[in-house]
This record gives C-alpha cells, sequence and structure tokens, in this order.
C-alpha cells in the first residue's frame, strides 16, 4: 500500500478558488493492493474510520454520560447504544456517497441547490464547527490547567498553538495522521477501560441498561434537574455531530478507486463500511465507560459539580471513590492524571478533524480554499474569543463560579448542532435513496431507508424538542420567569425557522435531482444518436 500526491508542484495562493475534487491534495492518494486477504484488505482501508469516530467521543460528551450515570444508573445505557446505531447507519451513507458520487456531502448539496442556499446552509455547519470546537478549547485549556497548572488565561492561548502541530501534521501523509489519530484514541480508551476496571461495575446491571424501557424517556422523574428524557436528549446531542458527515464523506475517498470498475467501488463501500462500524464501536465502548465511570467509580450522588475541574476533583477525593481499591490508587493521583491526560488527547484528536472539516464545506459549499494551518487559526482564534471573555469576566469571583461559567459555556454552544444537524442527515438521506444520484447497485435498500427515515425524523425531532431547554441554559441555573417566557417564544420562533429552510432545503434538492436525471436522459440520448 503506498501513499502519493496528487498535487503538482506550484505555488498557492492563501485564499484560493477551489472547484475540485474533495480535499484534493489527499484524494485519491492511498493505493490500495487488489487480491489480498480480508485481514489485510481491512486493515488498507482501515483509518477514516477512526477520525470520523473521534467526533463521537470528544470532550462534549464527558459530562452529559458521567451526569447521566450518577443520576440514573445504567438506566442511559440503551440511549448511547441507540445513539451508536444510528452514528453506523449515518456514516455509512456518508461514505459510500463520496465512494459512488465522487463528491463529499457539502459539494453533494451545492451541486443541487441554489447559490443562496449554499450559502446559508454554510453559514450554519461553519456556526456548528466552531461551536465544537469551543467544548475542544475548553477541554483543552482545563487539562493544561489541571496537568500543569498553567493559568486558564493563557492555556487558552496555548490551544491556538496546536495550529503548528496540524502544520506538521500536514507534511507527513494523511495515513500516519490516521495512525496517529488510532493512538489517541487508544489512549483515551485505555484510561477509562483502566478506571473502570478497578471500580468493579455491575456488569448485570449494564447489560439490563441496554434495553430501553418507558421509564428511558420519561420526563416525570426529575433527579439534581434532569429528568431522563433531558439526559438522553444529553447524550444524543453530544453523540451524533453533522460535521462527522461531511468529514466521512470527504476522507472516504482517500482511498485510490477504479470507478469505471462497478466491482472495484463495491468493494470500496463494503471496507469503508467495516472500517467505520469497528472505530465506532470503539466511540460507543468509550462513551459507555464514561457512563459506567458515573455509576460505578463514583458514590452515587457523590458529583455535584460534573464539569471538568469537579471530575478531576472527585477522582483524587477519597470521600467521593466508591471502593478500596480505587482510594488506594486515588491517593497517588493517578487517576486524576489520566482523567486530564485523556481530556488532552481528546481535544487533539479533535483538532485533527476539526480542521479538515472545515476545509471540506468551505470549498464544497463556497468554493474556497485556504491551507489547513490558517484555517485551523482562524477557525480557533474565533472560537477562543468567548473562552476567554467567560474566563476574564469570571476571573475576580470563586473557583467555583469560574468552573460553573466555563461548563455551562461549552454546554450552552452545543445547541447550535441541533440546528446544523438536519440539514446534513436529509440531504444525505434524499441522496443517498436517489437512484440517479448513485446507481441503483448502491442506492440505499428498503432497509436501509427505512432505518434511515426513521433516525432522521426521530433525531431532528429529539433536537427541536430540546431546544427550549437549551436556550433557558443560556440564562444560569434560576432563570426568572420572564426569562423563561422569553426562551420559550425564541426557541419556537428559532423552530419554525429551522422548519421552512428545512422545506427549502427540500424543495432545492428535489428540483435538483430531477435537473440532474433530465441531464443524464439527454446525455444518453445524444450518445445513443451518435
Amino acid at each position: 500500500m503506498s501513499e502519493k500526491t496528487n498535487t503538482p508542484n506550484r505555488k498557492h495562493k492563501l485564499i484560493e478558488y477551489a472547484n475540485g475534487p474533495s480535499l484534493e491534495e489527499i484524494n485519491g492518494t492511498i493505493e490500495v493492493p487488489k487480491n489480498l486477504s480480508f485481514w489485510k484488505t481491512l486493515f488498507a482501508y482501515s483509518g477514516p474510520g477512526a477520525l470520523v469516530a473521534v467526533g463521537y467521543m470528544d470532550p462534549g460528551n464527558w459530562s452529559t454520560s458521567i451526569t447521566g450515570g450518577q443520576n440514573y444508573q445504567y438506566m442511559l445505557m440503551s440511549v448511547i447504544l441507540i445513539s451508536s446505531l444510528i452514528a453506523m447507519l449515518l456514516q455509512y451513507m456518508a461514505a459510500k456517497l463520496g465512494i459512488v458520487s465522487q463528491m463529499d456531502l457539502a459539494q453533494a448539496i451545492r451541486a443541487r441547490t441554489s447559490k443562496s442556499l449554499g450559502i446559508v446552509l454554510w453559514i450554519l455547519t461553519e456556526l456548528a464547527i466552531m461551536a465544537t470546537d469551543i467544548a475542544e478549547v475548553i477541554g483543552a485549556a482545563i487539562a493544561l490547567y489541571l496537568l500543569f497548572n498553567i493559568p486558564l488565561v493563557i492555556a487558552v492561548f496555548i490551544t491556538v498553538l496546536d495550529v503548528l502541530v496540524l502544520l506538521l501534521l500536514t507534511k507527513i501523509g494523511f495515513r500516519k495522521i490516521e495512525a496517529i489519530v488510532v493512538c489517541l484514541i487508544l489512549v483515551i480508551l485505555f484510561v477509562f477501560v483502566y478506571q473502570v476496571a478497578l471500580s468493579n461495575p455491575d456488569w448485570g446491571g449494564v447489560i439490563k441498561g441496554l434495553v430501553p424501557t418507558a421509564d428511558t424517556f420519561s420526563t416525570s422523574r426529575s433527579v439534581n434537574g434532569m429528568t431522563p428524557l433531558s439526559g438522553a436528549l444529553g447524550i444524543i446531542g453530544a453523540t451524533v455531530m453533522p460535521h462527522n458527515l461531511y468529514l466521512h464523506s470527504a476522507i472516504s475517498q482517500t482511498r485510490k478507486i477504479d470507478h469505471t470498475d462497478e466491482a472495484d467501488v463495491a468493494r470500496t463501500v463494503k471496507f469503508a463500511a467495516w472500517d467505520s462500524n469497528i472505530q465506532l464501536s470503539f466511540a460507543f465502548v468509550v462513551n459507555s465507560l464514561l457512563l459506567i465511570m458515573g455509576v460505578a467509580v463514583f458514590k452515587s450522588g457523590a458529583v455535584k459539580d460534573p464539569s471538568f475541574f469537579g471530575l478531576y476533583e472527585a477522582l483524587s477525593n477519597t470521600s467521593m471513590l466508591s471502593n478500596g481499591i480505587l482510594i488506594s490508587v486515588a491517593k497517588s493521583g493517578a487517576l486524576s492524571a489520566l482523567f486530564a491526560i485523556a481530556l488532552l488527547a481528546s481535544g487533539q484528536n479533535s483538532t485533527i478533524t476539526g480542521t479538515l472539516t472545515g476545509q471540506v464545506i468551505m470549498e464544497g459549499f463556497v468554493h474556497m480554499r485556504m491551507p489547513l494551518w490558517l484555517r485551523r487559526l482562524v477557525t480557533r482564534l474565533i472560537s477562543v474569543i468567548p473562552v476567554l471573555i467567560c474566563v476574564l469576566l469570571t476571573s475576580g469571583k470563586s473557583a467555583i463560579d469560574e468552573h460553573t461559567a466555563l461548563n455551562n459555556l461549552m454546554n450552552n454552544s452545543q445547541v447550535f448542532l441541533a440546528f446544523a444537524l438536519p440539514f446534513s442527515m436529509l440531504p444525505l438521506l434524499m441522496m443517498t435513496d436517489s437512484a440517479a444520484e448513485m446507481g441503483k447497485r448502491f442506492k440505499n435498500s428498503l432497509w436501509v431507508k427505512g432505518l434511515g427515515w426513521l433516525s432522521v425524523i426521530g433525531l431532528t425531532f429529539l433536537n427541536l424538542l430540546g431546544l427550549p431547554d437549551s436556550i433557558l441554559g443560556f440564562f444560569g441555573d434560576n432563570p426568572s420567569t420572564g426569562e423563561q417566557t422569553f426562551s420559550k417564544i425564541l426557541a419556537y420562533v428559532l423552530i419554525a425557522a429551522i422548519l421552512a429552510l428545512l422545506a427549502w432545503t427540500i424543495f432545492d434538492l428535489q428540483r435538483g435531482n430531477k435537473r440532474y436525471v433530465e441531464q443524464q436522459l439527454a446525455a444518453a440520448a445524444k450518445e445513443a444518436n451518435k
């Protein structure tokens, strides 16, 4: 298996027009020998799934899963399982779209919609990526503070320097980037396996929790201000993120494919699905371990502060831990240090994938390209601003106030994901359902189509259902009656706007698909008349 570059040696401008293959510098650069054994072929195709899996175990997932375990024991395990299965289905369709159509999701949407809608969807997706980046900034800055006692303001600025790491990675080849991401995932996995193994959880309760019940989505039982439904929405919202669909549809094209050979295309789709499902299974394990930590590592109800600061403190506070083995290890500081290391690894992984995704949507929606390091620098500097403001505004207050403010900022930033998710899922499903786009062999089968629509409608409904509470969260823990009324009105206005924009997107996509079919028929007729 070899890796080569497609890009000729020429001087690039900082910002230039781009309307070529997705991520042109790495598109089709990795050759995969034929006639290998199943496992050797799988290894050759493995890598893109790991970059996608990163988004399913980023810092935004941590507090929701651990708090869910603290409040409801293993009951929300089923939500993690359902979210992971939906993720596998959506990522399979995203990879298939890229491999078969030779366009990433952004390019495919833009090719079927008007310029004005393309710009609107680009801005919406950029906001979602920046919201995700805020969580990464907070996670990385807190990890640096906890590990090296670096003041938070300085730690936030240090996170900007990860652009230098990205600049180095762009020089070593995409296959090596995939390997680095896998290593960082293994670090995260090891940390949580070790901590959960020491806690000796109730595995019977874990398995029982994988089966959803009527109580799983209940709104009547509240623990520490969280209902099962709000806990489930938090886990779902932190798990399925729009940028992963754009990313996967692009990096699934890094393997060299003979598109004139349908069997070669089918083989690539098959092994891309294997790679994705295996890596997302690891993400499911990590998220499950986080919830199990909330149940088994800590005493029930012990964690009052679900922020990263609170979890770090809890892992070094022997009065909060559940058994003697954990207490003896915690005295050495190992549990809390490992937690901070995993947090730093998670943030760095998300840096790589977030930057690639930003380039994908910029090229796809508005046909503009800039170097990855510049793209990263611009996005990170914008994302740093609200974090710095939050740190500076709370610098004169108590540590608890500062920690709470950062945690609230991270949680509230995720509200944009509820806006952007339907606008990636719905076009993805519509285009992979289309024989005109995918061909008869690769369009979604009946069962994939049925589960896909169920997932898209269900996730969109749940995200919109949780929107009023998400907006209310911006007003703090004790909002006034006026603030509650305002948040509801604003939520309903935004929901109406989302539905209207979805209707516009569907109309444009259907019209674009019809135009595409007509072009195909005209081309076929012209060929027949020759």
